[in-house]
């Protein structure tokens, strides 16, 4: 519930408080701004309370953006300020003294508490004090569309060629339409997974008929994914479960695209099992690189970086914009290329394409983080590390060599932790490769990466590349499966792999969508439960040591079925109690669309 409290009577011929009704605030007037302090002890605890000069003059938009977003827990544009429950009780104490609203606002800053304050543009929001004057700011607000900026600030401020100049002309529509027919943000994203399903059940078809309409259909699929983002910008609709949902449904989207198209080049009697799990794996390798990076520099001081520099001034040249934008081959170019080349050629021609851009745009994208961290002159935080350490997702056996080895490794160069992840990560997938199924050097090869594992995270990750290192165990862990099931060389070890990666690539990307969110890591008896990446590397080279190719199968579709029962359950467990507690609303921009 929302309770609006005007500061005073409100002004003959205004229409605030239909605004603020429109808004869905129950409105209460004060018989002065001594009074707000009485209403406002009176609302209801559990209630979001705004408060409200009865002179404002501004936009409907205006007010919405300062008094309705969900992120903050207070916000404020001139004339109007709101609380949500967890900023009452510092309200409570500035409002005290009936003070007019923005100094209310400038005391809660002033007390520690943070106040958003949202950029308006060319919107008004004023608080005039002569008739005059409240003529002259009516002019400027009938003189402003502000439905028209609503709709164009719905779109978001960074994105892709292919979603700005193709899509988003025409989405924010379709979200505007969702909004007033009071559909949600969650429920768009929901059709959007719907769809996506679908193409992959017309993929899995191996017809030329239902390779077109796949193709069709995971753009329709993508103009919703673009749709419900859209929609919560423009109703601002932020919220916990929302931004996990709209994460986790773009990969499973498009994973499960991957797997149609597999199964439909198996009907025609080509076996691309091996060419879709790679491009999963490169996709995946390419989201932790970025999740990594990011979370290493996230509260970053100081930086200083020419290469960073450079960028900028890359970044002040329209058409290098878009060039650099496009290269990196972002959800919107990739799903348009998926979708083109699977309605025209086949599926091996649709991985082959991936796994050439995707390889590109990775080497690009780490090649320039190489470099900005090198050239780089900052402090890593202890919450950088610490989102690095459970990136790393180290299970029991990394942690007891850890514990045992980091008195020694605190006193090696800096380097040492990323090069024994690299080295160990390559002796295992090369052993993996050249040795061939079910080989006792890949198990020793496995034992050594779990030591080298251990060495890697046994002091703090602060190190200007050490962001490098939880990618590195994503490759070793994804390329491992792929490479042991290629292997085997028996019908359904490629599935099975496909199946695994995809519940291990799950547990990986909840603990970013988790850190973003500010809810922290999983907890650490998931971690030991599913063995960290170590356990489950030794496990999986265990198994191709012990068993046939076709037993080998049956067991790693076991594991794939029990890695993502547990993962799944804990993961909604924990997600449906963070929305039911009130968890902070998030709105992650995340991957360019």
């Amino acid at each position: 519930m929302s309770t609006a409290i005007l500061t005073g009577p409100p002004v003959p011929g205004s229409s605030l408080e239909g605004d603020l009704r429109s808004l869905g605030f129950d409105v209460r007037t004060a018989d002065g701004p001594g009074d707000a302090a009485r209403l406002l002890a009176a609302a209801p605890a559990g209630d979001r309370v705004a408060l409200v000069d009865p002179r404002f003059v501004g936009h409907l938009h205006a007010l919405r953006l300062g008094l309705t977003d969900p992120r903050f827990p207070a916000a404020a544009v001139t004339g109007a300020l709101t609380a949500q429950p967890a900023a009452r009780a510092a309200l409570a104490g500035a409002v005290a003294g009936g003070a007019p609203v923005d100094e209310v606002a400038a005391a809660l800053e002033a007390g520690g508490t943070a106040v958003h304050r949202p950029e308006l543009g060319s919107m008004v929001a004023e608080v005039p004090a002569e008739a005059q004057e409240r003529h002259e700011a009516r002019a400027r607000v009938d003189a402003v569309d502000d439905e028209a900026i609503r709709l164009r600030s719905a779109v978001k401020a960074r994105d892709g060629f292919f979603t700005t100049f193709c899509i988003s002309p025409y989405s924010r529509y379709i979200a505007r339409w969702c909004a007033r027919r009071g559909l949600t943000p969650n429920q768009v994203t929901t059709a959007s997974l719907i769809t996506a399903l679908i193409a992959a059940g017309c993929a899995a078809t191996g017809t030329r008929p239902g390779y077109v309409a796949a193709g069709v259909l995971l753009l329709v699929s993508f103009v919703l994914d673009c749709t419900d983002g859209q929609l919560a910008r423009y109703s601002l609709q932020y919220s916990t479960m929302g931004a996990w949902l709209d994460a986790t449904f773009d990969r499973a989207k498009e994973y499960a695209y991957y797997a149609g198209l597999a199964l439909g080049a198996a009907r025609g009697g080509d076996d691309v099992w091996a060419l879709a799990l790679g491009a999963m794996v490169l996709q995946s390798c390419r989201h932790v690189v970025d999740f990594s990076f990011n979370e290493a520099n996230h509260d970053a001081t100081a930086n200083t970086s020419p290469t960073a520099a450079l960028s900028d001034r890359l970044d002040s040249v329209g058409w290098t914009v878009w060039v650099r934008r496009m290269i990196v081959l972002p959800i919107g170019e990739r799903w348009a290329m998926i979708a083109v080349l699977t309605a025209l050629t086949t599926p091996r021609v649709v991985f082959y394409a991936l796994l050439v851009g995707c390889a590109f745009a990775a080497c690009y994208t780490t090649a320039g983080r190489v470099l900005r961290s090198l050239t780089r002159r900052a402090a890593r935080t202890e919450r950088a590390t610490t989102a690095l350490a459970d990136l790393a997702d180290s299970g029991p056996l990394a942690g007891a060599v850890a514990r045992a080895a980091s008195g020694a490794v605190r006193r090696l160069p800096g380097i040492v932790p990323l090069a024994s992840a690299v080295a160990g990560a390559a002796a295992l997938v090369l052993c993996a490769a050249l040795t061939g199924y079910g080989s006792a050097w890949t198990l020793v090869a496995a034992g050594v990466y779990c030591l080298t594992s251990g060495i890697a995270v046994a002091r703090p990750l602060g190190g200007p590349l050490d962001w490098l290192i939880p990618p590195v165990f994503r490759a070793a862990e994804y390329g491992t499966v792929l490479v042991l099931a290629a292997a085997a060389d028996v019908n359904g070890a490629l599935p099975a792999a496909f199946g695994l990666v995809s519940a291990v690539a799950y547990h990986h990307y909840d603990t970013v969508y988790r850190i973003r969110g500010g809810t922290g890591a999983p907890p650490h008896w998931l971690v030991r439960v599913i063995g960290g990446h170590e356990g489950r590397v030794l496990a999986v080279a265990l198994l191709a040591f012990l068993l046939d190719g076709e037993d080998f199968a049956v067991a790693l579709t076991a594991l794939a079925v029990a890695v993502a029962l547990v993962v799944l359950t804990e993961s909604i467990r924990f997600w449906t109690a963070a929305a039911r507690g009130g968890a902070p609303a998030v709105h992650d921009e995340g991957e360019p669309a």
